[in-house]
């Protein structure tokens, strides 16, 4: 499989466990089981690929027959903290607008 793919799968799941931990941790921001996952996915693909960018080093997942364990673990941080945080964002943002 193309390193790619593996990045990409890795930062989206990251990315949803993030942001369904976001919503558990935020009752009244949270956007429902789905809404989190999805959230969270979108959020840990988009930071996953801007940290990719700026850190070379964290594109070899699985580059050279053999696997990074380093890039991997920089891949669900990523992943993770993206989904966390574009799922708190959003999560306030409704809550905002559901109160205007």
């Amino acid at each position: 499989m193309d390193s790619t793919i593996i990045n990409i799968i890795i930062q989206a799941v990251a990315g949803a466990i993030g942001g369904n931990a976001a919503g558990s941790a935020m009752k009244g921001a949270s956007l429902g089981g789905g809404g989190n996952t999805i959230a969270g996915a979108i959020g840990g693909l988009g930071l996953g690929q801007i940290l990719q960018a700026l850190i070379p080093m964290l594109q070899g997942a699985a580059e050279g027959g053999g696997v990074d364990i380093g890039s991997i673990i920089g891949q669900v941080v990523g992943g993770g903290v993206g989904g966390a945080v574009l799922t708190a964002i959003v999560g306030m943002i409704k809550k905002s607008m559901s109160k205007a």
